[in-house]
């Protein structure tokens, strides 16, 4: 079985350097025309796979706005993950689930557990009750050639005064982090399949991303305010690890079809350039 790591890496090459989110707001569904309902969510996700699912390298639809309309919401992810994933595209679902014991091997089940009918390729998830709360996630994902991406440090205004926070042993909570993450990576070729999620516009923090060996997803490019040429500050020497994510400022192209590719093939070209 192929580690996520590799197919990642495999897909990055083939596709482009390039993520793009599935972030169906009732705002960017009335920017599209659509109902702010059940069908309107329906109509967005199938344009969003027929534009992007045979040519994006990862999509990341997030949960909250499908879950937002139940049941009915939820068999819409199921069949927008299935669709992402037959027409080769990688799913990161972004659920960012943290939890301890049986409920978060429960939480790992639901989306890493090929039988699911939510199993995607990756995950994100919190380590804030603790990274090693997060192990069945890791041991499953790992048992299914699946990844995980794990929040370190994110462009919101309160992220720092916990992310920040310096403990007895003088690192900071994300640092203790990215560290624990690094040593799960060691060793792992072509890329380890433990990934971390450091916020695009975060600027320079001073924390050490060298020894990650993972995917560092980066949001917040386009619409958030970043732009690729900010990866190099974030990331220094770590940048080739990034996957540079997009969401408003591909997604804002639609419901064109053929906007919404040349959209995500202009933001591909963008991350190569900035990249390298």
């Amino acid at each position: 079985m192929e580690t996520f790591g590799k197919r990642l890496t495999d897909a990055i090459e083939k596709r482009g350097p390039l993520c793009v989110g599935i972030d169906p707001h009732a705002a960017l569904l009335t920017r599209w025309g659509l109902t702010d309902d059940v069908a309107g969510l329906e109509r967005f996700a199938r344009t969003v796979v027929d534009a992007l699912a045979d040519r994006v390298a990862v999509v990341k639809p997030q949960s909250a706005f499908f879950e937002r309309f139940g049941s009915r919401g939820i068999g819409i992810l199921e069949s927008t993950i299935r669709q992402l994933r037959d027409a080769g595209s990688l799913v990161l679902l972004d659920v960012k689930r943290g939890d301890i014991g049986s409920t978060m091997a429960a939480y790992a089940s639901a989306y890493l557990d090929p039988a699911s009918p939510l199993s995607a390729d990756a995950i994100t998830v919190s380590p804030y009750l603790g990274v090693g709360s997060l192990q069945p996630a890791f041991d499953l994902a790992a048992a299914n050639g699946a990844g995980v991406f794990v929040l370190a440090l994110t462009s919101n205004p309160e992220g720092p005064s916990v992310q920040h926070a310096v403990g007895n042993d003088g690192r900071t909570v994300a640092q203790t982090v990215i560290d624990e993450i690094s040593q799960v990576n060691r060793g792992a070729e072509p890329l380890g399949s433990l990934g971390l999620v450091v916020g695009a516009t975060i600027g320079r923090t001073g924390h050490d991303l060298s020894e990650v060996n993972g995917p560092l997803l980066a949001p917040g490019l386009g619409a958030q305010g970043a732009t690729p040429s900010d990866l190099r500050s974030v990331f220094g020497e770590s940048l080739r690890n990034v996957l540079p994510s997009y969401s408003r400022e591909v997604l804002n192209a639609g419901p064109s079809v053929s906007a919404l590719r040349a959209a995500a093939e202009a933001a591909v070209d963008d991350c190569r350039a900035a990249l390298g």
